[in-house]
């Protein structure tokens, strides 16, 4: 849309705002933050469950109350923060997720240190759509926006090499608290410099009314659902209230649905994701993400407790993992979907990824890093960065104007729901053949030297039993996107058409 015609429309033109690339910087440090603290956690949580003397079956609580919390609310944050205003969701989201943060520093037990990393998650999906938003409506030139949303998009990926390093660090130099404890710091500068330099444009809030049914069922559908999975671990699958939290999940996501294609203002419409190619991508993304989050839970358990790598030396571990997955997509995935069909991208991508971890199935309690670990940690890095790149792209593509938040909403969601789901479901596969092993053997075990060798082992056998699921769950997460995906190569076609089409370009999401 023209300069003239924006105006027509009582638009002030964001290129305009001298201050966009001032707030930039505190928008991306905002997001470093977030990312950070996903990576951060995970290296830290040997330590605080140690500390806070958490059981085995609860700890992945630790992940999961937080991504569940967040992608249960994103679309709800989204829209706060359009009913709001974006900087004001911004600022209160950071200061949220600050306060959030100290309580899991300061936390003395594993239910205050669950309820903090939930407290993280609210703030979390408030805080993520609005920085989103912010950049949409700051940057509307197709090239200043491309060059935002590309830093934006690098710090967050190499936040995540930063985070495991840091973590590190943090915990074995200092405290496993200071993995928490610096994310106040870091919300405080965001927070000030975003108030003080950002400047939203006028106009552009979402009066419509909030959908608080689908807001609801959504939220308890999604808890009931990854809540059975974690109670299927410790009572088992038949166990009534784990069978009821499964039938309790379908009714409310139904129930959902159906509220959701009757009111005006939905907080998902259906339009989003019934389209073959959204839909295609939405639940192959979720699909991988479920075979790839229980993942780092496990080989962070199995460096630090069954090679005894220190926390930084297993943050330096993971490095060839991210170090793949950036290459893959900034080399393979950027270079390649402007030539090739997304679905010859994703397919093949999560192959390669499901091939990594076919390798780490073959775990032992002495198997070789370089050789073992090294190549499956690359390919898995490579095969996810190649499939995520045309994915975040073609989300969005062809999307009405007033659809096109929500699109980049939902991939983000289908992200943290499949991480909760797949953090739930592999550790309970996990801990059931880790358990089932040691009955067997340890009854042959003479002395407390072969008992405990018996328990690693156990450890190592309930691993690479899920780490086979999550196999499955790749190659599944492939055929889907070869099935469902038909369309062209990303960015053939426009993002949406119609009056107001160039205002609503595609914005790429971070998955955190």
């Amino acid at each position: 849309m023209s300069e003239t015609a924006l105006k027509a429309r009582g638009a002030a033109a964001p290129s305009g705002d001298a201050n966009r690339w001032k707030a930039l910087v505190f928008i991306a440090l905002a997001q470093l933050m977030v990312v950070l603290d996903a990576t951060i956690v995970n290296i830290a949580l040997p330590s605080a469950q140690q500390d806070l003397g958490i059981s085995d079956g609860n700890r992945q609580w630790v992940v999961t109350a937080y991504a569940l919390a967040f992608g249960g609310l994103l679309l709800f944050g989204g829209r706060i923060a359009d009913l709001w205003g974006r900087k004001r969701a911004f600022v209160l989201g950071l200061a949220g997720f600050a306060a959030a943060s100290a309580l899991g520093g300061a936390a003395t037990s594993g239910s205050m240190m669950f309820g903090a990393r939930a407290l993280q998650g609210v703030f979390g999906a408030l805080l993520a759509p609005a920085a989103l938003s912010l950049l949409a409506v700051m940057f509307t030139d197709a090239k200043e926006r491309a060059k935002a949303f590309g830093i934006y998009g690098a710090i967050a990926g190499g936040g995540g090499a930063v985070g495991l390093i840091l973590g590190g660090f943090l915990t074995e130099y200092l405290d496993w608290r200071w993995t928490f404890f610096v994310n106040v710091p870091f919300a405080f500068v965001a927070a000030a410099g975003a108030y003080f330099v950002i400047r939203e444009p006028e106009g552009g809030r979402n009066r419509s009314p909030l959908d608080i049914p689908g807001v609801v069922l959504s939220t308890l559908g999604l808890v009931s659902l990854v809540y059975g999975f974690t109670r299927a671990e410790s009572d088992g699958w038949g166990d009534a209230v784990t069978v009821s939290m499964f039938v309790a999940s379908a009714v409310l996501l139904v129930a959902f649905a159906l509220v959701e294609s009757r009111v005006k203002a939905p907080l998902l419409p259906l339009r989003v994701v019934t389209d073959r190619n959204r839909g295609g991508i939405y639940l192959s993304l979720g699909l991988a993400i479920i075979g790839m989050f229980g993942l780092f839970l496990f080989l962070t358990y199995y460096l630090q407790v069954v090679k005894g790598y220190t926390p930084v030396k297993t943050g330096f571990a993971f490095l060839p993992m991210v170090a793949g997955m950036i290459t893959g997509s900034t080399q393979i995935g950027a270079r390649l979907m402007t030539r090739v069909p997304a679905r010859l991208l994703m397919g093949p991508g999560f192959l390669v990824a499901a091939l990594g971890m076919l390798i780490l199935t073959q775990l032992k309690i002495d198997s070789s890093y370089t050789t073992q670990l090294l190549p499956a940690m690359l390919l898995l890095g490579l095969g996810m960065g190649t499939a995520f790149m045309p994915a975040m792209s073609l989300a969005t593509q062809g999307v009405q104007p007033r659809d096109a938040g929500v699109a980049s909403a939902m991939v983000n969601t289908s992200q943290q729901v499949g991480g909760a789901i797949g953090t739930a479901l592999l550790n309970t596969i996990a801990a059931s053949a880790t358990t089932s092993y040691i009955t067997d053997h340890i009854g042959g075990a003479a002395g407390r030297p072969q008992q405990e060798l018996v328990k690693l082992q156990g450890m190592v056998h309930g691993y690479s039993t899920a780490i086979w699921f999550a196999v499955g769950i790749l190659t599944l997460a492939s055929v889907i996107a070869f099935t469902f995906v038909n369309a062209g190569r990303p960015g053939s076609t426009p993002v949406a058409s119609g009056e107001g089409a160039e205002d609503e370009l595609p914005v790429p999401v971070v998955a955190h």
